[in-house]
């Protein structure tokens, strides 16, 4: 709670209070039918939601156990379809009376389009990330919602953080990216505002890949 508050607080002193911490376990149905309670009784309506919750673990297939291969999956996967259905609703059951764009973004990733040797679990949470997206995609339509994903590629955050300080590591990635450096956590930030926005108002059911040209190589 004490990270949370801080950076509301930080998104708070450019303006008017527009940022409100609440704990929640998105893996947890309890938690996030709670979190439903508290969007409806305080604020009425849902207009823009990021399923963004996350985690890796490196392992090869042989070395995952069950357990961690369950934990990756609800992280990364199950949390994704648990927020889309019961946040959903809230944009289901009540009319769009603002005329504003509603639409959901999930957050998958590179390793969704290529596995990762060491973190097969991850990669096949994500590719499912890209396949639920376009199943929302087709369901919420018809409500007028709107979901995307976005699929970052290496991005300088603390998930990369030890490996950032491998030289080998660091110059071997720089060598397949077409735009020789990582992504700013700004980049990514940026698409998603994009996607969020009025100006993606015909955009449904895409994946943005933002990997700096990994791909191409």
């Amino acid at each position: 709670m004490e990270k949370l508050e801080r950076v509301a607080a930080e998104i708070n002193e450019q303006g008017e209070k527009s940022a409100f911490p609440f704990v929640c376990d998105v893996t947890e149905e309890k938690d996030v039918n709670l979190l439903k309670d508290y969007i409806v009784n305080d604020f009425k309506n849902l207009h823009i939601l990021v399923n963004n919750a996350g985690g890796m673990e490196n392992s090869t297939i042989q070395e995952t156990t069950y357990s961690t291969w369950e934990q990756m999956q609800n992280v990364n996967l199950n949390s994704v379809f648990l927020v889309s259905k019961v946040l959903g609703k809230i944009m289901i059951d009540h009319p769009n009376q603002e005329n504003m764009d509603r639409t959901i973004i999930n957050v998958s990733s590179l390793s969704g389009h290529k596995p990762g040797a060491k973190f097969p679990h991850y990669s096949a949470a994500k590719a499912s990330v890209l396949n639920l997206t376009r199943a929302l995609a087709f369901e919420y339509g018809r409500f007028g919602i709107r979901v995307n994903s976005v699929s970052p590629g290496f991005v300088e955050t603390p998930l990369i953080g030890d490996a950032m300080e491998n030289e080998r590591f660091m110059n071997a990635i720089k060598k397949r990216i077409v735009m020789q450096r990582l992504a700013k956590p700004e980049e990514i930030a940026n698409t998603i505002a994009f996607l969020a926005s009025n100006e993606a108002s015909y955009i449904t059911g895409a994946d943005l890949l933002v990997d700096g040209g990994y791909l191409l190589t």
